[in-house]
C-alpha cells in the first residue's frame, strides 16, 4: 500500500510539473516589411525637364503623427514623378511637390483615401511656396498690418518670424 501511494505522489507531480509549464515554443512567423531604406535600383531619378508643381491641403482624420501622418507622407512619396512629399501632423496640412505631367491633385487624393478609410482631403490648392515657408504675422497678430492678412497668412507666421509686424508679439 505504501508503494502504492508512492506511485501516485509521483505521478502527481509529474502532472503538475508539465502541467505548469508557462512556457510556450515560440511561434516562428516570416513577414515582408517594406524597407525604408532604398537600393540604387529603387532611387527614383528625377526629370530636370519636369514642370514641378506644388500643393497644399489639409488631411483630416488623422489621429496621430507616426502612425497617419508618416504613413501617409510614405505613400505620397513613393508616387513615381513625386519630388517631395510632408505631412504636418499639428497643423493636417500636407505639401507636395509633384511632376504635372506624371500626378495629378485627384491622385494625391486618391493615395490619401487609400492610406485609410478614414483620411478625407479638404482645400487643396496649387501654391507657388509652401505655407510653412511663408513669413506672415501669427493667428493672433492685432497690429495694423496684419489687419487685411486672411487666416491662413497670419497662421502662416514663423516663430522666428523678424518682420516688424511680428516684432512684439508678447505686447499686442
Amino acid at each position: 500500500m505504501n508503494i502504492f501511494k508512492n506511485i501516485i505522489v509521483v505521478l502527481l507531480l509529474a502532472v503538475v510539473f508539465s502541467a505548469c509549464k508557462n512556457e510556450t515554443a515560440p511561434e516562428v512567423v516570416t513577414v515582408e516589411n517594406e524597407s525604408t531604406e532604398m537600393t540604387t535600383d529603387q532611387i527614383k531619378e528625377l526629370d530636370p525637364n519636369a514642370n514641378y508643381a506644388k500643393a497644399e491641403f489639409t488631411i483630416e482624420g488623422m489621429t496621430c503623427a507616426m502612425g497617419c501622418a508618416k504613413t501617409i507622407e510614405k505613400k505620397m512619396a513613393k508616387l513615381e514623378g513625386v519630388k517631395s512629399a510632408k505631412v504636418d501632423f499639428d497643423s493636417r496640412i500636407a505639401m507636395v511637390e509633384y511632376d504635372e505631367a506624371k500626378v495629378t491633385p485627384t491622385t494625391l487624393e486618391e493615395v490619401v483615401k487609400k492610406a485609410g478609410d478614414v483620411y478625407s482631403v479638404k482645400d487643396m490648392k496649387t501654391v507657388d511656396s509652401f505655407s510653412a515657408e511663408k513669413k506672415a504675422c501669427d493667428k493672433d497678430c492685432q497690429k495694423a498690418c496684419c489687419a487685411n492678412k486672411t487666416e491662413a497668412e497670419k497662421m502662416a507666421c514663423a516663430k522666428d518670424c523678424k518682420m516688424a509686424c511680428c516684432a512684439d508679439k508678447a505686447k499686442a
